[in-house]
Order: structure tokens, then sequence, then C-alpha cells
């Protein structure tokens, strides 16, 4: 068993943790808990990759970037609709790193 566990896991990039590694067995047909496999997953030392924990943490600015000016010197009051525009970025987790 804690060889077709190995495949699942080498076939998902080595990404899979136990829940996904369980969903593909069922789907292949093969009996097994949920328990048993995370089991045997750490008994074989394989583990999945939290989404969480794959980035490297905060982002980092480079000391040597030139700033963007602030064009409206951190007042985000609007005098009336449509006069001012403010967004925030969001992190994507990729397989090669973070956009």
């Amino acid at each position: 068993m804690t060889g077709r566990i190995r495949r699942v896991h080498d076939e998902s990039g080595e990404i899979y943790g136990s829940p996904r590694v369980h969903a593909v067995l069922t789907r292949e047909g093969v009996r097994i808990g949920r328990k048993r496999v995370e089991r045997l997953m750490r008994e074989a030392g394989l583990s999945g990759v939290s989404p969480r924990r794959a980035g490297k943490g905060f982002t980092r600015r480079d000391p040597d970037a030139e700033l963007s000016p602030d064009l409206v010197q951190r007042d985000f009051f609007a005098a009336e609709p449509n006069r001012l525009w403010v967004t925030d970025l969001t992190m994507i987790p990729t397989l090669e790193g973070p956009l």
C-alpha cells in the first residue's frame, strides 16, 4: 500500500498530502482509511505542501528599488464619487513562486 501512496504522491509533484492522496486512491477503487493513509505517509517520510506555507513569507522590499510616488498622499477620502481609486495587491501562489 505504501508503494501506491508513494506513486500518487510522486505523480502530484510531491504536493498532495494525505487527504488528497486518500481521495485519489478512493477514486481508483482502493479501499483504505484516511487515517491509515496519513500514518503510512508519515512512516514513509512523505508530506504535502500547504499553500500557506509554500511561499517565503512576507514581501520584502528591495532596498535598491526606486519607490513609486504616493499620488494620494495617504489621503483616501474622495470628495465625490469616481474621483479616487485605490487597490490592494494579492499574492497568488504558483509552482514557480508567488505572483
